[in-house]
């Protein structure tokens, strides 16, 4: 059934506007905090299970943020640019179908339009005007067809940099306890407070985006996170008790 978003209420909400430019580097933000929470909390159980002291643990962990802030940011670079390269592709392609295969094109544009909703002389109107300007056709195909809207577009450099610094913002709970304690049991303990506190803050933020509860996308985010740590710290164990010793 078709929604009526024509039905008037009494005292309508106010006006809330939308997340804006950050939104399409939101999944930037969330992946590279979190990945940078739980891969280094994941890789400080796991070293400290296996009995590293604290000034290894420390060494690990730093070459592991560092790897890590490194790895995220040339992938995304990588990752971005080659989507951008796809997509610049496929709309130089659609103006050659524009230019040779306006017919077909008007016909798929009928379709797409149609599937969301138009119909009648409604969808014939607004497909002619449509189709009566070059730039029009080409920006609603490369929207309806391969979801490019300019605006939304990610700039490699921007997700490159995104992703690679705050993941490293994500390692330093792990990473700055070993720097202070020499006792790892203290260093862990402190450690899995502060990656939990990020890791909760994290699935709350996140959030804002999702508009579900702040308090139940935390609470799974910190629950998933420090249970994949204790079970590395145990995979840790394992590896001291039957390889090393």
């Amino acid at each position: 059934m078709m929604a009526n978003y024509d039905e008037t209420v009494d005292t309508p909400p106010e006006y809330e506007s939308h997340i804006g430019d950050s939104r399409q580097y939101m999944r930037d933000i969330i992946l590279g905090v979190n990945d940078g929470l739980v891969s280094t909390f994941l890789l400080v159980s796991a070293v400290v299970g296996g009995g590293m002291d604290a000034t290894q643990v420390l060494l690990t962990a730093v070459a592991g943020a560092l790897a890590g802030m490194i790895s995220m940011s040339i992938g995304e670079y990588l990752a971005t640019k080659s989507q951008d390269e796809v997509f610049d592709a496929e709309i130089a392609l659609e103006k050659i179908h524009l230019r040779d295969h306006r017919q077909h094109e008007k016909d798929q544009l009928t379709d797409m339009l149609g599937n969301m909703g138009l119909e009648g002389d409604d969808l014939e109107t607004v497909v002619n005007i449509i189709d009566s300007s070059d730039e029009a056709m080409l920006n609603m195909h490369a929207a309806l067809e391969f979801g490019v809207v300019d605006a939304e577009r990610r700039s490699p450099y921007a997700a490159a940099v995104a992703s690679g610094l705050l993941f490293l913002a994500g390692a330093l709970p792990s990473v700055f306890p070993f720097a202070i304690w020499d006792n790892t049991g203290q260093a862990l303990l402190a450690a899995a407070i502060f990656s939990g506190i990020g890791l909760f803050l994290v699935g709350a933020v996140k959030t804002l985006q999702t508009k579900k509860s702040w308090l139940l996308s935390g609470m799974e985010n910190l629950v998933l996170g420090l249970a994949a740590g204790v079970l590395s710290y145990f995979v840790g164990k394992a590896f001291d008790k039957l390889i090393v010793g």
